[in-house]
C-alpha cells in the first residue's frame, strides 16, 4: 500500500472536513434542547429530555445501517459510470428508510414500554418523558431518511450537502424551540416537536437537492431495475450485516458503562467523563473513514487498483496524524480537559486516575476505525459482521478474565483488546479486498 498522490490525499482531505464538522453539529441538537430546557423552571424536564435522548440515541444509532449501507454501492456504481443504479440504490434505500421510519412510529406504545421498564427515573421525569418521545418519534422517518441521503451524497463524494442539510437541521431546530417554548409557552412536548419537525425540514431540503442531482444523471430506473431480486436482496443483506455489527458495538460499550457501575459512582463518572474523550476522537476519525469509504467504493467500483491503493495510503496517512495529534493533547493537556468537564474534586482524582488509558486510545482506536470505512465502502458485509462476532467475543473473554484481577484498569484493558481485535480481524481480510480489484 503507497501513502497515495498529491491528488488523492487532497480528495481525501476535501471529503472529510465537512463531515468532520458535520459530526460535530450532531450533538447541537440535543444541546439546544438542554439549553432551552434548562432556563424553564421545572428541572424535571431536563431530566425527560436526557432520558429520552438516550433512547433516541439508541434507537437511532441501530439504524445507521442506513447511511452506511447506501454510500459503499453509490460509490461502486458511480466509479463504474452505471448512474441508473446510483439512483436506483438510492429509491431503493429511501424505500427502506420509510418502512422502518413507519414501523417504528406504528410501534411507538410498545417502544416507549420497553425502554422506560430499562431507563428508570421518578414518576414526574417518567411523566414528561413519555411526552417527549411520543411526540419526537413522529420525526422517525425524516432521521431515517437524512441517513440515506447522507450516505447517498458521501457515496457521490458531496460531503458539503451533508454539512448544509446538518446546519439546517440544527438552526430550524433552535428557532422552533425558541417560538414554542418561550413563544406560544410550550415546555417539553414543544421541545420534542421543535427537533422532529427540524428532522422534517431536513429531509424536505435533502430530497429536492437530490431531485436536482438526479436530474442531471444518466440513466433510467425502471421498474425491473428498481425492484431487481438481486440487487434488492443483496442491498438487505449489507444492511442486515451493517445492523448486526451496530449491534454488537452498542453492547459492548454499553457492557463498558454497566460493568463500570460495579465499582461505585465515583469511578461510572469518571469512566463518563473520559468516554467523553472518545466521542470527541470519534469525530475526527469518523470523518477520514467515511471519506475512505467513498473513495475506496470509487475505486473498486472503477476497477482501479492504483486508485484504491492510492486513497487508501491517504486516508491512513491523515487517520493516523490526526489520531497521534489527539493522544498529544490528551496526553499534555488531560487534566485541564478533565477539569472543565467536572469541577468535583473526587471525580477528577478518579479520572486523572485513568487518564493514560484515554489518552493513548486514539492511537489503538484510529487502525478499526479506518478499516470499518475501507469495508463499508467495498460493501462487505458479512467481513464486518463476522470479524465483529470475532471482536465482541475477545472482549467478553478480556473482561471475564481482567476485571476481576485488575478492576477498572481491567475494564479499559477489555475496551483496548476489543478495538485491537477488531484492527486485527478486518486487516487479515484487508488482502481479500485488494485482489478483487487486481
Amino acid at each position: 500500500m503507497r501513502l497515495g498522490s498529491r491528488a488523492a490525499h487532497r480528495r481525501a482531505f476535501a471529503l472529510a472536513w465537512p463531515l468532520i464538522l458535520a459530526n460535530v453539529t450532531v450533538p447541537l441538537v440535543g444541546a439546544v434542547d438542554t439549553a432551552v430546557l434548562g432556563h424553564l423552571p421545572d428541572a424535571r424536564y431536563l431530566g425527560a429530555a436526557a432520558l429520552g435522548g438516550v433512547l433516541f440515541s439508541l434507537l437511532y444509532y441501530s439504524f445507521g445501517f442506513l447511511r452506511t449501507g447506501t454510500t459503499g454501492p453509490v460509490a461502486q456504481a458511480r466509479g463504474a459510470g452505471d448512474f441508473a443504479e446510483v439512483k436506483a440504490t438510492l429509491y431503493r434505500a429511501l424505500l427502506i428508510a420509510s418502512v422502518v421510519g413507519v414501523t417504528i412510529v406504528a410501534l411507538q406504545l410498545p417502544i416507549r414500554w420497553i425502554a422506560f421498564q430499562i431507563l428508570k427515573a421518578s414518576p414526574e421525569i417518567m411523566g414528561a418523558a413519555e411526552t417527549y418521545v411520543a411526540v419526537r418519534i413522529w420525526g422517525a422517518p425524516a432521521v431515517l431518511t437524512n441517513f440515506v441521503l447522507l450516505g447517498w451524497y458521501l457515496g457521490l463524494e458531496n460531503a458539503r450537502i451533508g454539512l448544509l442539510l446538518q446546519v439546517v437541521i440544527n438552526l430550524a431546530n433552535l428557532a422552533l424551540n425558541l417560538f414554542f417554548v418561550f413563544g406560544l409557552g410550550m415546555t417539553i412536548e414543544g421541545v420534542a416537536a421543535a427537533t422532529a419537525i427540524a428532522e422534517w425540514i431536513g429531509a424536505a431540503l435533502g430530497l429536492l437537492i437530490a431531485l436536482r442531482t438526479i436530474a442531471g444523471m444518466t440513466g433510467t430506473v425502471d421498474r425491473a431495475r428498481l425492484f431487481d431480486r438481486a440487487r434488492v436482496l443483496r442491498l438487505i443483506a449489507l444492511n442486515r450485516d451493517i445492523f448486526i455489527r451496530t449491534v454488537l458495538v452498542i453492547l459492548c460499550f454499553s457492557s463498558f458503562t454497566a460493568i463500570g457501575a460495579r465499582f461505585g459512582d465515583l469511578t461510572v463518572a469518571a469512566n463518563a467523563v473520559l468516554m467523553t474523550f472518545s466521542t470527541f476522537m470519534a469525530f475526527a476519525l469518523d470523518g477520514f473513514a467515511q471519506a475512505a469509504e467513498t473513495l475506496v467504493g470509487r475505486a473498486i467500483g472503477a476497477g482501479d487498483r492504483t486508485e484504491l491503493d492510492d486513497c487508501l495510503g491517504a486516508t491512513f496517512v491523515w487517520s493516523a496524524a490526526v489520531a497521534m495529534g489527539f493522544t498529544l493533547v490528551y496526553g499534555t493537556g488531560g487534566p485541564f480537559i478533565i477539569a472543565m468537564l467536572t469541577d468535583l474534586p473526587a471525580v477528577r482524582t478518579e479520572a486523572l486516575r485513568y487518564l493514560p488509558w484515554a489518552a493513548i486510545m486514539p492511537m489503538v482506536a484510529v487502525w478499526s476505525f479506518q478499516l470499518d470505512g475501507v469495508f463499508w465502502g467495498a460493501a462487505r458485509g458479512p467481513d464486518m459482521r463476522n470479524m465483529m462476532l470475532i471482536s465482541a467475543g475477545c472482549f467478553v473473554l478480556a473482561a471475564w478474565i481482567a476485571v476481576p484481577r485488575l478492576g477498572n484498569d481491567g475494564l479499559w484493558l477489555a475496551i483496548y483488546v476489543f478495538l485491537i481485535a477488531r484492527a486485527v480481524t478486518l486487516g487479515l481480510k484487508l488482502p481479500a479486498v485488494l485482489r478483487s480489484v487486481g
